[in-house]
């Protein structure tokens, strides 16, 4: 977490750990085509060492504000996040914040280099979808003295402030659950991202504290969607016809086991249960209705958003970092 009265560092400040003038790094940065490479070199490679941010800004402004906030999630195309979105956006409206909304990826340079864009365009906070990032990512955000709010998990260390839930608690619940209801082969469907294999690791501790009890897993691409459901549940099915019971990555996965299940005969879930993870819009309406774990996502927004804010404002945070938990929600799939 940042410590109190950390000063972003300064053009004077590369000046000296590159041993040169203010004015040279000033021209090295502003017009590289009119300094030496092997100067441009050096200051560049003094702006890592440093973590020095350029103002592209720089006397573009009549305040210190830009009132611009960035929210870099990791997909759009994902209705996970559409929530949380909506409500950082509202949220920010409401104190007179404008969202800048980026895409990211899945890959940690992607990100530390599209939050390095953003940093030179001076907004007055920002928002991360998850707490694994680059090294130099961290340093540039924390260098550069900006409220951050990281959102979607769960750390005792985060950046500056942070909004979210513990994902292997959920693997753990998923599992509990279900082993509860007596099943005892499992299938994993499952996507590779970051938060995605911490709530599998939670998972795969439950069955394996469990005696008589065995799993299989197929892993499949990003972003999840019902084909890659259908694949999956495919794959699985091959492997092991015997499964009783289905835990997949999003609900978006589990719809698709679901109707892969269904073609070839199989009942769920009289047969076998499918259990997602979200609480999409579509998963209460869905036949059978999709068991699952809700996150209250539009709340996440809120939070993140107000803190933010707050913090921007000068307002004194009770409490930087919020659990806001999660519920299972028992339907007919499992």
């Amino acid at each position: 977490m940042k410590s109190e009265g950390t000063v972003a560092p300064t053009l004077e400040d590369v000046a000296r750990e590159a041993g040169l003038s203010p004015m040279t790094v000033s021209r090295a940065l502003n017009n590289p085509k009119i300094v030496r490479p092997m100067t441009v070199a050096r200051v560049m490679l003094a702006v890592e060492k440093t973590g020095y941010i350029p103002n592209m800004l720089a006397g573009g402004l009549a305040s210190r504000r830009s009132k611009l906030i960035a929210v870099v999630v990791p997909q759009i195309n994902n209705n996970m996040f559409v929530d949380t979105i909506q409500a950082i956006s509202d949220t920010l409206a409401q104190r007179g914040y404008h969202m800048l909304l980026c895409v990211g990826g899945y890959d940690s340079d992607g990100e530390a280099a599209l939050v390095a864009t953003l940093l030179s365009r001076k907004p007055d906070g920002i928002v991360l979808t998850g707490i694994h990032h680059a090294p130099a990512l961290k340093k540039r955000l924390i260098n550069a003295a900006l409220p951050v709010v990281e959102i979607w998990d769960l750390t005792p260390t985060p950046i500056d402030m942070l909004v979210g839930f513990s994902h292997e608690k959920v693997g753990r619940l998923s599992a509990r659950y279900l082993l509860g209801k007596g099943y005892r082969r499992f299938g994993l469907l499952w996507t590779a991202d970051q938060r995605a294999l911490i709530r599998k690791q939670g998972v795969v501790d439950m069955l394996q504290s469990h005696v008589g009890c065995w799993f299989v897993e197929v892993k499949v691409g990003l972003p999840a969607t019902m084909r890659l459901g259908r694949d999956g549940m495919q794959a699985l099915l091959a492997r092991a016809p015997e499964l009783d019971a289905i835990i997949c990555s999003s609900d978006t996965l589990a719809q698709g086991a679901i109707l892969e299940a269904q073609s070839q005969g199989i009942s769920v879930p009289q047969q076998l249960a499918v259990m997602g993870f979200g609480d999409l819009d579509f998963a209460a309406c869905h036949l059978p209705s999709i068991t699952t774990v809700a996150i209250d996502r539009w709340r996440l927004g809120q939070e993140a958003a107000t803190m933010l804010a707050d913090k921007i404002e000068g307002m004194t945070l009770s409490e930087p970092l919020r659990d806001l938990g999660f519920w299972l929600c028992e339907r007919q799939s499992a």
